[in-house]
This record gives structure tokens, sequence and C-alpha cells, in this order.
């Protein structure tokens, strides 16, 4: 666990966070992107399925009664590193708490998971029109890819 300078400590995600962290995931997915909300019964097994920790984890940015803000890691393969590695599908502050550390937090976090058990990077990816999150990912050290995502849905 760790603290920040905001008294945030910053830890794995726990069963009795899942209430507040289902409504900061919400707010992510609605809110800040726009989404529709997913299905209520696969967003909880989803949150259940990441505190086993076995095939991805979330941490949380908590002060003791709000959650400040989520990063969600993926557990994954890289043929060309030819070993495990760590997707950060998701870094997510709440607006009050923005530029205040959490997020840099969050990401140690992230970073000192990654080095603890063994995986040989973290990747992430952010909007092309994020530009705060950009400047953020630029400051902490982040280097950009030359890759360009896709996505397709599964439909034929």
């Amino acid at each position: 666990m760790m603290e920040n300078k905001q008294n945030y400590t910053i830890r794995p995600a726990q069963e009795g966070d899942l209430p507040r962290l289902k409504s900061l995931m919400l707010e992510y997915i609605v809110d800040f992107y726009g989404c529709n909300p997913p299905d209520d019964k696969r967003l909880e097994a989803l949150m259940k399925q990441l505190l086993e920790q076995k095939e991805g984890i979330q941490f949380v940015a908590d002060n003791g009664e709000k959650l400040a803000g989520f990063a969600t890691l993926y557990f994954t393969f890289s043929t060309l590193r030819a070993s495990r590695v760590v997707v950060m599908n998701d870094l997510y502050v709440v607006e009050e708490q923005r530029g205040r550390d959490v997020a840099a937090a969050l990401v140690q976090a992230c970073r000192r998971y990654t080095a603890q058990n063994g995986f040989a990077g973290m990747s992430w990816v952010t909007a092309h029109d994020n530009h705060r999150a950009q400047r953020f990912y630029d400051k902490i050290g982040g280097e950009r890819e030359e890759w360009i995502t896709y996505n397709i849905s599964p439909e034929f």
C-alpha cells in the first residue's frame, strides 16, 4: 500500500469497495467516455473476477470514505517479448482530484505490481483526443508506440 500527499491509500480493490467502485466505474464508462452503461450483472461479474487477481487486478485510491480513482490491469502475453505483460486498461481519477498526484500514485502502484510479479512490461492506450491524459503519460515517462489500434465487433 502507498499513500500520496492527499492522504489517499493506493491498494488493491477489496470486496467492501464494490458498491463505491461500481459507481466510479459507471461514471468513467458513461459520463467520461459517453458509452452506454454495461449490463449490471456483467459489470458486477467483471469486478468480482478482478478481485480474484487471476486475470487482472484493480487498484483504488481510497481516503476511507471516498474513492478518488482506480486503475485496472489485465494480464496477457506478448509474442514479441515471449513473456507475460500487463495492459493498464483503465486509469480514472474523479474530476476534483485530477492534478493532485492521484493518477501518478495509481500508475506507480501498477508499475510496482508489474515489476514485483515478473511481468515484462506494462502498456496502455488512450483516446487520440484525450490530450490531458497524453500530457500526463508523457510526463511520467510513457513512451508512445508506433502501433495503430483497431477494433472489430464479433459479428460477421
